[in-house]
């Protein structure tokens, strides 16, 4: 059984250790959750550049030493080139998944970074933007070694990321994947990180890089503009909240998912499962799941054109409800859409005054559009592919529409003062592996390690597979998997212990009384905790 380590003044969690070495650093200098966050935000992008990018989005939870909780949408909306008649003109069905028609939306991260920064002034915070970027500049322009977690990465049948354009160029020696620990600089982004260190985050959308970004874009003919830069603005949003037993729980308001993943838990609570790691466990999280994305799959859009007010679906009387349509003896059929293919990373912090951050930060699919952008070597996202060409659907493309997110970053306020930072990577999993560490740890007394650390499932399809299934790793109890297959759930055992594909998972928890953190992170990326 892991240990969870345990800080008793601050602490940060990354999915990559070099990421969680810049936030140590900054909370060691004096800085607080929010700045260690932009430190590790900005590493990651370079350590970890096949996960997250800043050239993708961005979505923050921060909740206040008062109990304010507070959301930062750092979401990037479609260009004002980004028409359906501009895709179908190209005799295209859907958006790419690669290449400069699947950069369909403005990159929303530094924008992120900007707001949270003068957050964090307002709660006391005085580091210099220099200092907070120097570790992500350093290890951009001297390089580091390939995470095993990259080099494991290998491109989907007919996929054309290789073919993008300045992908071979920026991440493959030789034509081939760097292996695991050869050491990568990646210069260029290295040069844009040090002018946003000198010139300010708002360069990147209205200053020299600005420039160079929208005249790259231009160039490889990509729907966003200058004028699309220049009017982009992360937001403050009011999180989405539940009541559940003995806390209140937070997650991140459309056009992200939080909503999934707060149904999952309010519709679990209710079907009182009483043991752990049983049939009914597993079962009851996965008929959980399929309830709450059948509602998430009608409501969740663009924040400024919702139908439905999200929060009606979160009333004690709607869970109630939706837990009473879970059958415990068989698996419901319903037909889910294929779900979002991408990966991100999650990341949490909290500091001696008990301010605490959630924070996950995307280019959806593994390294995004695979396009890197010559002059900045900004490697765009493709979250425009979560458009629809439909103009009927829940989300059809349209200029200046947020795309649907898999991106959701949790926080919890336990009754007791107990204050946990916790969430996942893995897009339509994310929900799903938040439920399960959290019931672990809340519902079944498990500790912050164990709870990350026990054995996963995903329900849904796999990338380009027909049928859905719930995907198991193989630590699972042979006699409860095949239970689950008796009520009705194909089962795909995955032939691992820790698949990266079930989620980079990781989790705080503060105690009031004396000010210590539990912290850790997955043991299927290549991080972990660090703190004072």
């Amino acid at each position: 059984m892991p240990e969870t380590p345990v800080f008793t003044a601050a602490a940060v969690a990354a999915p990559h250790h070099l990421a969680a070495r810049a936030g140590q650093t900054v909370l060691a200098q004096g800085g607080n959750a929010i700045e260690a966050m932009v430190a590790m935000a900005a590493s990651i992008a370079v350590v970890y550049p096949h996960m997250n990018g800043i050239g993708g989005d961005g979505f923050w939870l921060v909740r206040e030493r008062g109990g304010r909780v507070r959301g930062i949408e750092a979401c990037g909306p479609a260009g004002r080139l980004a028409t359906i008649q501009r895709y179908r003109e190209k005799e295209l069905d859907a958006i790419p998944a690669r290449g400069p028609d699947a950069m369909v939306t403005v990159a929303g991260a530094v924008g992120g970074w900007r707001l949270a920064l003068e957050l964090a002034r307002a709660l006391g915070g005085r580091l210099p933007l220099e200092m907070l970027l120097a570790d992500a500049i350093k290890q951009a322009r001297e390089g580091v070694p390939v995470s095993p977690s990259e080099a494991r990465y290998v491109p989907q049948e007919l996929d054309t990321l290789h073919d993008a354009p300045n992908f071979s160029a920026t991440f493959l020696k030789d034509g081939k994947p760097y292996p695991a620990g050869e050491i990568r600089a990646l210069p260029r982004l290295a040069a844009t990180l040090e002018q946003l260190a000198h010139a300010g985050l708002g360069d990147f959308y209205r200053g020299d890089i600005g420039r160079e970004i929208a005249a790259d874009l231009e160039r490889l003919g990509a729907p966003v503009t200058r004028a699309d830069l220049e009017a982009f603005a992360a937001v403050e949003r009011a999180p989405l909240s539940i009541r559940r037993r003995d806390a209140t729980l937070y997650n991140f308001p459309p056009p992200t998912q939080g909503l999934a993943a707060l149904l999952i838990l309010g519709i679990f609570d209710r079907l009182n499962v009483a043991e752990p790691e049983t049939t009914a466990h597993y079962h009851g999280l996965i008929e959980a799941t399929k309830r709450a994305f059948a509602i998430r799959d009608r409501v969740v859009t663009d924040f400024s054109r919702l139908r439905h007010d999200p929060a009606a679906f979160l009333t004690p009387e709607r869970l109630a409800r939706e837990a009473a349509q879970v059958d415990m003896r068989r698996a419901a059929q319903v037909p889910l859409p294929d779900p979002g293919h991408g990966d991100t990373v999650w990341m949490g912090a909290i500091d001696g005054d008990g301010l605490a951050v959630s924070y996950i930060q995307s280019v959806y699919w593994e390294y995004g559009s695979g396009t890197v952008l010559p002059s900045t070597g900004i490697c765009w996202q493709n979250r425009g592919m979560s458009f629809s060409l439909d103009p009927n659907a829940v989300n059809p493309l349209e200029p200046g529409r947020r795309p649907f997110h898999t991106l959701i970053p949790a926080l919890a306020a336990f009754d007791d003062g107990r204050v946990m930072s916790y969430g996942s990577m893995g897009g339509d999993g994310q929900p799903q592996f938040q439920a399960q560490i959290f019931s672990r740890y809340a519902d079944y007394g498990m500790s912050v390690a164990d709870a990350v650390d026990a054995p996963r499932l995903l329900y849904g399809r796999t990338w380009g597979a027909p049928s859905l299934s719930v995907k198991v790793e193989d630590r699972f109890d042979p006699a409860c998997i095949a239970a689950l297959g008796r009520l009705g759930h194909e089962i795909e055992e995955l032939g691992g212990p820790y698949i990266d594909s079930l989620g980079h998972a990781g989790m705080l928890v503060r105690h009031p009384r004396n000010g210590r953190i539990e912290a850790t992170h997955d043991p299927r990326s290549d991080g972990g905790a660090l703190g004072l």
